[in-house]
């Protein structure tokens, strides 16, 4: 095995933007981040590969409204596993392809992944993450009668479902994962942030209605791999102090104590490159060697600390 590394792609590595949203254009943003991807096996990594699912769910979601009238509604945990089954079928496709022109002899699986969150976390008592389409105030309504789910106004654009987004506590696909990683396979997993089940009082698994951050989501199966480095990739090429302001300062290098204090310093947006961070720093506490935050298009040079922000211990 090579050096074994988490990748988590964001959603800019899938979506590019509104007028490219298209399965086809969604296959081509992946067939394109891929192309770096492949660059990170010729550098002698092993990966496992994470992803974002937030627009393919709220398609899926938009597509159930619309035929609520003939088809009953798809729930929230049947989205996930759709979504993953659709996105790592793209890339897997994409890297095969990548393979074949660059001469790689690689293997590549999706695993469907279910996360186990506590049934009790306190986000299930204050659901926050907005999903799914805008509604009237009627339908708003409606739906918050007869299927329970909590709605809130939204900026003077409508009403919108929200859900709770808990933390992320076991995978259970997790051995799996790593059996696959062993052999040599490139293993896309935990898309989304895995599918949210929690277990109920006989211990079973059921689906819950919830999002799972994807970043928490990967630093966590980073950390029960024992991966050595975890590799975020989004749409900036570094992280930055002051971002968006005339004072804005690109890292190149941070230190864990460093990322806690500008964390604690309030430097980076909550729903952006907040949970990047508190993903980091959870990460090299629990042993990690390396975290590295870039764009898609530098990953490889970041890993070789040209580009890009990386976090040491």
């Amino acid at each position: 095995m090579g050096k074994l590394a988490v990748i988590a792609i964001g959603g800019n590595s899938l979506i590019k933007d509104k007028e490219h949203q298209s399965v086809e254009d969604q296959y081509q943003a992946v067939a394109k981040t891929c192309s770096h991807v492949a660059g990170l096996i010729e550098e002698g990594y092993n990966l496992v590969i994470t992803h974002g699912n937030g627009p393919q769910v709220g398609f899926i979601l938009m597509r159930s409204e619309l035929a609520s009238g003939v088809l009953h509604q798809v729930p929230l945990d049947s989205c996930g596993a759709d979504t993953q089954g659709a996105i790592g079928y793209h890339i897997q496709r994409a890297l095969v392809n990548e393979f074949r022109k660059r001469g790689i002899d690689g293997r590549v699986a999706a695993v469907v992944t279910q996360v186990v969150v506590d049934r009790n976390d306190p986000a299930f008592g204050t659901p926050s993450k907005p999903i799914g389409p805008f509604y009237e105030k009627e339908k708003a309504e409606k739906y918050r009668a007869q299927e329970g789910w909590v709605i809130v106004e939204d900026a003077g654009r409508g009403y919108r479902r929200v859900v709770a987004s808990p933390v992320p506590v076991e995978i259970i696909e997790e051995d799996a994962i790593r059996t696959l990683a062993e052999a040599g396979f490139v293993v896309v997993a935990v898309g989304g942030g895995g599918i949210p089940v929690i277990r109920n009082e006989e211990g079973d698994l059921e689906g819950a209605a919830a999002v799972i951050d994807k970043d928490l989501a990967s630093g966590l199966l980073a950390s029960n791999l024992g991966a050595e480095d975890l590799i975020i990739s989004t749409s900036v090429e570094s992280v930055a102090l002051n971002f968006g302001t005339p004072d804005e300062k690109p890292l190149s290098k941070m230190t864990l104590d460093e990322a806690r204090r500008y964390l604690s310093e309030g430097h980076f947006a909550p729903g952006s490159m907040k949970p990047k961070i508190e993903t980091a720093i959870e990460f090299l506490e629990k042993g990690g060697a390396r975290v590295i935050i870039t764009c898609p298009e530098y990953i490889v040079q970041a890993v070789r600390g040209e580009r890009g922000t990386t976090i040491v211990r």
